[in-house]
């Protein structure tokens, strides 16, 4: 079974897995870690991670990246529009509100969801993982910022469903990270002593997220988490502005006019960016042919950086006091403050970080893989196919929560769960109603980047009077599930009602059940009659009836999710047919390639193939080659392998004859060393060699005759080769000899190689035979008389005897 974590960033992903080991990063097919958040469309197969992002300017309008950021969000959303401005692809508003990315997509014009698009993301980082652990990938954790409300993280879960993830829990990338740092400390405090505090920043490329986490042995409890959607981006933006600013007075070229000139700059931009990090001194930045075959120039340094992004500071700024005041921490409580992300390494974080927490910026966690490192040990703890020890992580609700229905008279509202509120957790309220109730639940208005607050709508059913027409008891569940979503996971009717049942009398000393006796009348005597009266008592009885839940909230209904998944599916297979008819295309294509060049003059077939044939061959792999750059580009993988298979007929006997030809020197070279080693073995007899004198007569004769026979044919076959073109297929193949010189090896071998006889054993001592007896038993007679048999008439068991030793 597998057990990954997948750190879904906006620019780019990645992947860990848990094995035996330990916790490992994976890499993808580039042999990189990090794989780019980019799905492409090229012709008739899509394109992901890697590839995607090495063909992004040339392919732009099909290239699409960033649609994290549009998850879950509807088409006309103020967020969504100023995403609009930055992306180059196209965006449209589908039928629900939602959006629509388009694209084309096997030559025609398609729109998907950015669910379906994460779930192409999904489907590679899948592939990659399959291809690490050679086991089927179902089983993950995936994280997700902290600030995400339930439209975006039912988006999530949505595209996992559509791409076969079965998600064990979405969890906040900044509790992965505390997960990451707090599951290997030995030193962390018992539960009844003063927990420790640290502070977590994470700053990636589109978003800031700053939580404050209360770790103890064993488990950890977040205090509090404050997010600003702003990130590295922004000051890759804010550089390219000023730069096109710099080119349009300089140059008089306005890069923000041309999606891919803009593009290339921020490609530039970036670089810069990460070398002044390191670097305070002024660096320059050249593009060539950037805009109207203008190259241009210009120089940065981080001072000026710090000056532009000033605004972006200042709301990084705000972030981490606000966490600090909703924390309510005191400084000296906090431990320390880590910090992951790649876009903490800008000096200037790592300054504000210093001056608002007192404290300097720790990098003992891998700043790019702890998030993808702590959703995989979750992902271990919760599945039964890895033993590890328990870690418990309580998470907080970031937004406060609000429910409100409607009585008939009033609308009525209640809070079920305040801002950071721990999560997982379950809420129950009672309610009494006669009726189906509808509740409403929602977010807090003005607490969510969100400019609806809407969470869900559930009718609950099948709430009915008593019998006497008096309301019910409901209890209903609201529920913030492991995922972060808030939900009624639950509603029960509580029914009421009375029943009569017999009171049981005492039992008299016989046995006997003794009638209650009213009070204040005398008891009766023994053997007097009486009569006897039953009472009855009332028992309230209570039933719990499961009431229906209809729900109206975010994300696909199951029939619109699985009618994705079999798209999905679809385009799976088609890319494995897409790759298998573009490898049988660069297949004959390499072929002609390697053909042509062997059967030209001075090519290593050229001397073994005919002029004319030649010739023939070489127009016939001219034609190919017109063809497959003309007609024969989408053809489908048959006509490219019949194609090649007509070739080999005609090529495969010219590559034979040279393989023959070559191969004869190195085969007649050890069969005429075998047929050396024979008469060098025979002429040892002949000397009397000590290691030859258990051989006969009769054997030297026949490896003799056998060395002769194969001599002679030896020199047959070389004659036979010496009238005969390389054009001409060999009379002699390279088997027949590797035959004629398994056949003599065979002959000789089983002669020279045969062990000698041992020598026979000599007999044993009689006096001392005579002492091994048992019971001083006296044998002394039947050893003499075996000592003076002759050799030759030895009896059986001794010579049974003389042949195992």
């Amino acid at each position: 079974m597998s057990v990954i974590g997948i750190d879904f960033g906006n620019e780019s992903c990645y992947v860990a897995v848990a094995k035996a080991g330990g916790i490992e990063t994976i890499a993808n097919d580039y042999s990189l870690r990090a794989t780019p958040s980019c799905v492409a469309f090229a012709g008739r197969n899509r394109v992901l991670g890697v590839a995607a992002k090495n063909q992004q300017v040339t392919n732009m309008s099909n290239t699409i990246g960033g649609f994290k950021r549009l998850l879950g969000r509807k088409y006309n959303d103020p967020h969504v529009q100023n995403e609009l401005r930055k992306i180059p692809y196209k965006v449209e508003p589908r039928p629900d509100g939602g959006i629509g990315i388009k694209v084309q997509y096997q030559d025609e014009e398609c729109v998907f969801s950015p669910e379906q698009i994460t779930a192409m993301l999904f489907t590679k980082l899948k592939e990659d993982a399959f291809k690490e652990l050679k086991t089927q990938i179902n089983d993950c954790v995936i994280t997700v910022p902290s600030f995400y409300t339930n439209a975006e993280r039912q988006a999530l879960l949505d595209a996992a469903g559509i791409c076969g993830l079965n998600v064990l829990r979405l969890m906040s990338e900044t509790t992965a990270t505390a997960l990451s740092y707090g599951f290997y400390k030995q030193d962390l405090p018992a539960p009844e002593e003063k927990a420790r505090n640290v502070i977590f920043v994470d700053f990636g490329h589109s978003a800031l997220q700053v939580s404050a986490c209360a770790f103890h042995k064993g488990k950890l409890k977040m205090l509090a988490s404050c997010a600003d959607q702003v990130g590295g981006r922004d000051f890759d933006y804010a550089l390219a502005n000023h730069f096109s600013n710099e080119f349009q007075s300089k140059y008089k070229i306005d890069p923000r006019t041309n999606k891919r000139a803009f593009l290339r700059l921020l490609t530039e931009v970036e670089k810069i960016k990460k070398q002044m990090s390191a670097n305070s001194t002024k660096l320059p930045l050249n593009i060539e042919c950037f805009m109207n075959e203008i190259d241009v120039h210009s120089t940065m340094q981080r001072a000026i950086m710090e000056e532009l992004c000033a605004g972006v500071l200042q709301r990084i700024e705000a972030t981490m006091r606000k966490l600090l005041k909703d924390s309510n921490l005191p400084l000296e409580d906090i431990h320390s403050v880590e910090i992951v992300g790649g876009s903490t390494r800008i000096p200037a974080i790592k300054h504000l970080i210093e001056q608002i927490f007192c404290k300097p910026a720790s990098t003992t966690l891998n700043q790019d893989e702890a998030v993808s490192r702590g959703a995989a040990l979750q992902c271990a703890v919760l599945s039964p196919a890895v033993r590890v020890r328990e870690f418990s992580c309580s998470d907080v609700q970031a937004y406060p929560v609000l429910i409100s229905w409607d009585d008939g008279t009033q609308r009525n509202e209640m809070k079920v769960f305040e801002q950071y509120h721990t999560a997982p957790f379950t809420r129950l309220l009672t309610v009494h109603r006669r009726e189906p109730l509808t509740i409403n639940v929602h977010y807090e208005p003005n607490s969510v980047p969100y400019p609806d607050p809407f969470i869900g709508s559930f009718h609950i059913k099948d709430i009915k009077p008593n019998a006497n027409g008096e309301p019910q008891e409901v209890k209903i569940k609201v529920r913030i599930n492991q995922n972060g979503i808030v939900l009624i996971s639950n509603a029960n009717m509580v029914e009421k009602r009375e029943s009569e049942e017999p009171v049981t009398p005492p039992a008299t000393a016989n046995g006997e059940q003794q009638p209650a006796t009213p009070q204040g009348e005398e008891a009766p005597k023994s053997g007097e009659p009486m009569d006897i009266q039953e009472d009855k008592k009332k028992k309230i009885v209570t039933k719990s009836i499961d009431l229906t839940i209809d729900c109206k909230t975010h994300g696909f209904i199951s029939s619109e999710l699985s009618n994705y998944h079999e798209m999905e599916m679809k385009m799976i297979a088609n890319d494995r047919q897409e790759k298998e008819r573009i490898d049988a295309r660069n297949a004959l294509e390499e072929f002609v390639y390697e053909i042509r060049g062997k059967i030209q003059e001075d090519g290593e077939l050229s001397a073994y193939v005919a002029p004319d044939d030649a010739s023939k061959i070489t127009l016939q792999l001219e034609d190919i080659e017109n063809w497959l750059y003309e007609d024969g580009e989408n053809c489908e993988r048959a006509v490219y392998k019949d194609k090649l298979a007509t070739l080999r007929q005609q090529t495969d006997p010219i590559r034979v004859r040279c393989e023959e030809y070559n191969g004869h020197e190195q085969a007649f070279h050890e069969l005429g060393q075998t047929i050396q080693l024979t008469y060098k073995a025979v002429e040892q007899y002949r000397g009397q060699d000590p290691k030859y004198d258990h051989l006969t007569e009769t054997e030297i004769l026949n490896i003799s005759e056998a060395a002769q026979k194969a001599q002679k044919w030896y020199e047959d076959a070389r004659s036979r080769l010496v009238s005969v073109r390389k054009t001409q297929d060999p009379p002699v193949k390279v088997a027949d000899i590797r035959h004629e010189n398994q056949t003599l090896s065979t002959c000789t071998n089983s002669v020279l190689n045969r062990p000698k006889p041992k020598p026979p054993t000599p007999p044993a001592d009689n006096n001392a035979a005579k002492d091994q007896q048992p019971n001083g038993a006296d044998h002394s007679k039947d050893q003499q008389q075996q000592n003076q048999q002759p050799d030759g008439n030895q009896p059986k068991d001794l010579e049974d005897k003389m042949d195992v030793e």
